[in-house]
């Protein structure tokens, strides 16, 4: 039997899962080359969260990004994920801005587009995989694994089908929770393989402490690769350790075949990844690092468990967590059954949040009413008719069962336009990236770049203000006179004026 392969994900999602995407190009440039040795069937290097968070707190053009890492590991595919129609944003965008992105990503170096919907609408896949393909690039249709009445292996098969007539070339099983047994893996896997032929990989995080156990059964059952990361960006929120997934396969038919110095580069890289973990120390939280059985209870992703400790204490609802957690199924069932992943886990999120908080229902944020109008793309079940005549309402505009981006105008020349009156160079990769993340691409351009995560903040200059406040630990200094206050965040001065409360 052919062996499984690895793909690794220490560049993108290994650092994104477990120190909110703050590695910097500049941290990767001794361990790409390395890892262009390994063996790897394919090194995920762009794409999901690392281009907002590369330009927006790294100060980081994200073509640069890619053009770095593809010349210092040339030999590997790269890969990358990919939102379908909404790109690596958060809304739908217009078919030929999409298009334009692929082909500048591919131009720049991308081999593998692994392409995804938030609500699994093949439909809004179908443009991404046309001009991945078109690029003379691999294109992977990508299944977001949910559990609920209408999510089985039926459903799945169908799925698959549809992405297969679309033109992939092979096919994911995306479990961003850390939420598939083995059992259900191994099903899943047999089941895909068949009713359409292609290649199927699995991507799984160990959020719950079952994304091991979970490849080794989906090898088994015939998975073609599966993702893995470096310790210490690995295992807890992230993927599975490479090192421990060796070990764990050695003896079975179909374990990755490596080289003989593979566990020796896997010991380097972790060694100098160590020191950059801990550089990042105020971006990582030890709930990221250890098994969390609340994800298998709330089946909601680890990463939007923490954030939501968090905002329910900056609301004063921290004694409603149960509450809210509870209100979660209630929010999927209504909007017909949606997965729980970006950017659906954050809109199911806030309005369960908000049912609680105001009365359910009583105050639904936009996203969520264009999720129940049809303008994110088909849910998985029907929306609650009442729901959805609500939000009809509320939004004084009626529900639509076309392609979203069929509505939007073509938005290439417009953004050309944009860029040139305010004096940036309108080439594609800007347009494209100005489409998602205007505002800061305009600070980019203007100078107003974040320093690096690792540096630190410099002290406020003080002028007439008083003794600075301490809070160097999170990058912040302040120095006040009496409702005056300069704040240096991050090495960004800025001039506040205190108001009584």
């Amino acid at each position: 039997m052919t062996p499984a392969t690895f793909n690794c994900t220490v560049l993108r999602d290994g650092h994104q899962s477990l120190a909110a995407t703050r590695m910097s190009t500049e941290q990767m440039l001794d361990i790409a080359p390395i890892l262009d040795t390994m063996g790897f069937s394919a090194l995920e290097t762009w794409g999901g969260a690392s281009i907002d968070a590369g330009l927006r707190f790294l100060g980081e053009l994200p073509f640069d990004r890619l053009d770095t890492l593809k010349r210092l590991a040339p030999k590997t595919p790269h890969m990358m994920l990919l939102r379908g129609q909404n790109m690596v944003g958060y809304t739908n965008y217009a078919d030929d801005v999409v298009e334009a992105f692929v082909k500048m990503s591919a131009k720049h170096g991308m081999n593998i587009f692994r392409i995804f919907d938030c609500l699994n609408d093949p439909e809004n896949m179908r443009t991404s995989i046309r001009a991945a393909k078109e690029a003379g690039c691999t294109a992977h249709g990508t299944i977001c694994y949910t559990t609920s009445p209408v999510h089985n292996l039926e459903y799945f098969a169908n799925l698959g089908k549809k992405i297969k007539e679309m033109g992939a070339d092979g096919i994911v099983i995306k479990d961003m929770a850390g939420l598939i047994p083995p059992s259900e893996t191994a099903a899943l896997v047999e089941t895909l393989k068949k009713e359409t032929g292609l290649p199927v990989w699995i991507h799984t995080h160990e959020t719950a402490g079952l994304g091991a156990a979970t490849y080794v059964a989906g090898i088994n059952a015939g998975a073609d690769a599966v993702d893995v990361s470096i310790f210490p960006f690995a295992n807890g929120t992230g993927q599975p350790d490479c090192m421990r997934m060796l070990a764990l396969l050695r003896g079975y038919d179909r374990c990755p075949v490596v080289a003989d110095d593979f566990r020796d580069k896997l010991t380097k890289i972790s060694g100098m990844l160590q020191p950059i973990y801990e550089s990042l120390s105020r971006f990582t939280n030890h709930r990221n690092e250890i098994v969390n059985s609340d994800t298998l209870r709330y089946q909601v992703p680890g990463g939007m468990l923490s954030n939501f400790r968090n905002q329910l204490k900056e609301m004063n609802m921290t004694d409603k967590f149960e509450e809210v957690f509870a209100e979660i199924p209630v929010v999927r069932k209504a909007l017909g059954w949606i997965p729980l992943v970006t950017p659906t886990s954050q809109i199911v999120g806030v309005q369960a949040m908000m049912n609680v908080k105001f009365g359910r229902w009583k105050n639904i944020t936009p996203q969520c009413a264009d999720v129940a109008l049809g303008y994110y793309g088909h849910t998985p079940a029907p929306v609650d008719p009442e729901l959805q005549a609500l939000c009809a309402k509320k939004m004084g505009k009626d529900p639509i069962t076309c392609r979203p981006a069929d509505l939007i105008k073509p938005g290439m020349q417009d953004l050309r336009d944009k860029l040139t009156a305010k004096g940036i160079p309108a080439t594609d990769e800007n347009c494209v990236i100005y489409a998602m993340f205007p505002q800061q691409l305009e600070d980019y351009y203007a100078g107003k770049r974040p320093e690096p995560p690792t540096a630190p903040a410099k002290p406020a200059k003080q002028e007439n203000y008083g003794a600075p406040v301490a809070l160097s630990s999170v990058g912040v200094s302040a120095a006040i006179s009496g409702r005056q206050m300069k704040l240096n965040i991050l090495g960004k001065v800025y001039d506040v004026q205190i108001e009584e409360v």
